[in-house]
């Protein structure tokens, strides 16, 4: 039958086990595997037919019987405490007249350490040891080069590593193998997830799968999902107590049989097994035991923290058809799951880049209902450009975060979903992986989701873990839609910031953790550390974190004797489990900073501890190897654990276009074609971080002035005509001057011609600098050197302290000596407009950086006066209040409204209430706005 991945299986929701319930529950006794003797074999002579039917059965003869008889396929998981042992041994014999190979081929889960394997072949035993994988292999050379025996056990498949050996067995001598591994359970949407492959490969006499699961918190469900399209329904058994479960699985040959009169087994899939456990609300559960402790931390029921989320898309040619077609209504789902505090912004590629809005926009109904039409209009198509892709997301978060525009209890999130290796743009996977690596921000996670069976997984999962976030990958015969929405549902939920575990004792020590600092909802932090049972017989942990709003403090206290009685009463339960846990996390954890170990020596010595651990705790990592040899050690074979970044190593070979060595794209930090060279400035493009509340000009112009002291926004317009320029800030003492050249509107409207800014100057004295921005090009001028950008670039330039930063289509940032920072932005209209034209926005933080002088019609307000709202009352318009307002010995009558800011919606805006100032701001503005023109638009303002 079809093996049912595991996506599928989650669909569906029938069950097959049959649950006894038991509050007392004794497992049954289960014979060891090595007490089967030889004798049992069912042997028959060469020269006759032999059954393949047990006593019982149908006990009729077959013709077409397999040469090598499956006597026994036995599997053994014991599960204490989310640490997971696995036992799988084979027995066959060679039943025809010539010897046979004879296969033992097994899929353990990626990431599962192996930590023994032992075989038997007529009498003779082989046994494995753990070596250093130079003298692993050096062994191995040397059983060749003798002539012996020797084979090599070495391999990889998607999720699963393949254990494979094959051996020759002479006529009807016996063989048995005998694998055991140990991984760590996830918790992973709400449950964990133990899966044994179950690969027979023939009819087995006797299959017996049975599964312990012991959890001192108590089990809050079990469920074994029907993983073989109803085949065996009913064959799995589950007795579950409080705190113990078991899963038994034996069919009999009969119900092995693909068909009643099929020779072939059924039994080709994986049996799963999901629970989770009792939660208290308490800071996690901490389990003390033999110099070692767990605390595992999943709190429920809180408030999900406001995210900041990049969706980056394949939507090269190898997504079209069903793919596609799937990620686009996973997605459109996964847009209706934003919540309002939620902010948002579509990426998708191919060997071009393209943005659905270059700004995070809040998930409002109408910016997801303008989201979903944007999805459903991709049309896969070119090659496939990682890189340049995952730069623009980071570098819209980036800037984001820059302005001040992200909530500071936010977490920011970039979800990648892709189906291949890039094959345009930047090619070598290592490269990619710096360039994420050295522009991504410490607050930002990177989650991957691979689809497909072409992708490198391996990279996705790399690219992740470097950068605060998991992969997870699903296959092309599997539900693209909900498995993605799933993946989603898992990553996207975060429920706790900045979380640090504290144990205040000195005799704790080795402290390791699975996570990073953020909780997601449905998972789990794992963390493990080491004590001396003699100075310490309790443990106190205490968790600092950051929920929604609050900041928590969560205490508990352990006692090293709470587990002893419990574990002592079963005989399946692992005593070592504490220990095994801890060493499974710590060498995870060394073998992802031995990759990102920032010089050689830093490299030798974690090598060198991974080594030890290795050896000391007997597993295969990747800087290990098992040697496996009979008693005399005149045969061997060796088991290497795969490369870990096989798919970045020297010398591989890349196919595609040609891309600048740095491979960071031209739109990232090139410079445009200079007529003078340009020093570039790498990474974060701003370097200044404005605060969120600004000074604006918008529309036809509305002023918006904040004042920081008195936390009021005061907005006034200025009715002017076209070509008059207005100085916006003067600054001779600093050597700074803004101003803005009206243009008109195409027509008057109501009798009146709008007027809006459509060039922006900025003048530097002190760096002889010029910046000219206009609706079509802007132009940077130093000295008698000129070079011209345009709204379709990308790019920021330096000039000594002087940084100009070009989104494209968006907004252009001038930063002076990372002090004053000015943004402008770009509005576009419809060209065949009746009325309207393009024109430029401009945004200036408050800073105390400017001179005393300062002036002009926003810089006068960088010394803030003093301002008093009082006598709030109806007005004319009874949605619109007035109050009185008492600044620069005026007593004005302001109006209560609205006004836009366009930085995070430049199509719809977002509102900011403000306190109008009627007659273009008479009595708030020195003067009259008539005294702000300027002849240049490089002038400074001349007062009287």
């Amino acid at each position: 039958p079809k093996n049912m991945t595991c996506f599928q299986r989650e669909k569906n929701h029938s069950s097959l086990e049959t649950i006894i319930f038991s509050n007392n529950l004794k497992f049954a006794e289960y014979s060891d595997f090595a007490e089967l003797a030889p004798g049992k074999f069912q042997f028959v002579p060469d020269n006759r037919r032999y059954e393949r039917s047990l006593p019982g059965e149908s006990g009729e003869e077959r013709e077409d019987v397999d040469q090598v008889t499956l006597y026994s396929y036995k599997v053994q998981s014991t599960i204490t405490s989310r640490m997971a042992n696995t036992i799988i041994q084979s027995k066959l014999v060679n039943n025809s007249p010539q010897p046979q190979n004879v296969v033992f081929d097994v899929e353990i889960p990626k990431g599962a350490f192996i930590s023994n394997f032992s075989m038997t072949i007529d009498g003779t035993t082989f046994t494995s040891s753990i070596k250093e994988k130079t003298v692993g292999r050096a062994l191995y050379s040397q059983a060749r080069a003798k002539g012996k025996t020797a084979g090599l056990v070495r391999s990889k498949a998607l999720d699963m590593e393949n254990f494979q050996t094959e051996v020759n067995v002479l006529p009807g001598a016996k063989v048995q193998f005998e694998l055991h591994y140990q991984e760590v359970k996830w918790r992973k949407l709400g449950s964990y997830e133990h899966r044994l492959h179950l690969k027979p490969g023939r009819l087995a006499k006797h299959l017996e799968v049975d599964v312990w699961i012991i959890e001192p918190q108590g089990l809050r469900f079990l469920h074994v999902p029907d993983t073989f399209e109803g085949h065996f329904d009913g064959v799995p058994v589950v007795l579950k107590g409080p705190q113990k479960a078991h899963v038994s699985f034996k069919p009999t040959v009969a119900q092995q049989r693909k068909c009643s009169n099929c020779s072939e087994t059924a039994v080709d899939g994986q049996l799963v097994v999901m629970y989770d456990v009792n939660r208290e609300e308490k800071a996690g559960e901490l389990e003390v035991f033999n110099g070692y402790f767990v605390h595992f931390f999943a709190p429920d029921n809180l408030e999900p923290i406001p995210k900041n989320i990049l969706f980056v898309i394949d939507v090269s040619g190898s997504m079209w058809g069903v793919k596609m077609k799937q990620t686009v209504e996973a997605m459109k789902t996964i847009l209706d799951d934003l919540r309002a505090e939620d902010h948002f912004s579509v990426v998708d590629f191919n060997h071009n880049i393209r943005t659905w809005r270059n700004d995070l926009v809040s998930a409002t109904k109408t910016q997801i209902a303008d989201a979903k039409r944007y999805i459903e209009k991709i049309q896969p198509n070119g090659g496939t450009n990682i890189n340049e892709a995952l730069l623009r997301a980071i570098f819209i978060l980036n800037e984001a975060n820059n302005m001040g525009l992200l909530d500071p209890n936010s977490v920011s999130l970039i979800i990648l979903v892709s189906d291949g290796d890039p094959t345009v743009g930047e090619l070598k996977l290592s490269k990619i992986q710096k360039n994420v690596k050295q522009n991504i921000q410490d607050n930002v996670s990177l989650f991957s989701l691979g689809i497909g069976f072409d992708v490198d997984y391996d990279f996705l999962k790399r690219l992740s873990n470097e950068n605060r976030g998991i992969a997870q990958r699903i296959y092309g015969n599997q539900d693209t839609s909900s498995q993605l929405k799933k993946f989603y549902n898992q990553v996207s939920t975060p429920l706790l910031r900045n979380v640090q575990f504290n144990y205040p004792h000195t005799s704790v020590t080795d402290v390791t953790q699975n996570s990073f600092h953020n909780y997601f909802g449905g998972s789990e932090i794992v963390v493990a550390g080491k004590f001396d049972p003699d100075k310490l017989k309790q443990i106190q942990s205490i968790i600092t974190a950051t929920s929604a709003n609050t900041e928590l403090v969560l205490e508990t206290l352990a006692q090293m004797d709470d587990l002893e009685e419990f574990l002592s009463k079963d005989k399946h339960a692992d005593p070592d489990f504490t220990k095994k846990l801890w060493a499974y996390l710590t060498i995870n954890q060394l073998l992802a900073e031995r990759s990102l170990a920032p010089t050689a020596a830093t490299k030798r010595r974690i090598t060198k501890t991974i080594l030890q651990m290795s050896l000391e705790h007997h597993i295969v990592t990747p800087l290990t190897s098992m040697v496996i040899e009979n008693d005399a050690g005149d045969e061997r074979m060796l088991a290497d654990s795969p490369p870990q970044d096989h798919s970045c190593c020297a010398g591989a070979l890349y196919y595609g276009e040609k891309v600048p060595s740095n491979g960071i794209p031209s739109w990232a930090n090139a410079a445009p074609t200079p007529v003078v060279p340009m020093r570039l400035a790498g990474a974060p493009v701003l370097e200044s971080t404005p605060p969120p509340h600004v000074m604006r000009v918008e529309n036809d112009p509305h002023f918006i002035i904040y004042l920081p002291k008195s936390q009021e926004n005061i907005c006034f317009n200025i009715d002017s005509e076209p070509g008059k320029i207005l100085n916006l800030v003067s600054d001779p003492e600093s050597g700074v001057s803004v101003n803005g050249q009206l243009i008109g509107a195409k027509k008057p409207q109501k009798g009146k011609l709008h007027t809006y800014f459509g060039t922006l100057g900025f003048y530097i004295r002190s760096e002889d600098t010029k910046i000219e921005i206009t609706t079509e090009t802007i132009t940077l001028s130093r000295g008698s050197h000129t070079s011209i950008l345009s709204w379709f670039d990308t790019a920021h330039v330096a000039y000594q302290r002087v940084l100009v930063s070009v989104k494209k289509e968006k907004t252009v940032t001038v930063t002076l000596n990372k002090e004053l920072s000015f943004s402008v932005l770009l509005h576009r209209v419809w060209k065949k407009h009746p009325i309207n034209v393009d024109f430029l926005g401009i945004y200036i933080p408050p800073t105390s950086k400017f001179s005393p002088n300062a002036h002009g019609l926003i810089g006068q307000f960088m010394h803030e006066p003093s301002v008093r709202i009082f006598n709030g009352r109806p007005g004319r318009d009874p949605k619109k209040p007035e109050a009185s307002m008492e600044v620069k010995g005026h007593t004005l009558t302001v109006t209560r409204g609205l006004q836009k800011d366009y930085r995070t919606d430049v199509v719809f805006g977002t509102d900011v209430p403000c306190w109008f100032v009627h007659n273009s701001g008479k009595g708030f503005i020195d003067g009259h706005y008539k005294d702000y023109f300027v002849p240049h638009l490089y002038s400074f303002l001349k007062r009287p």
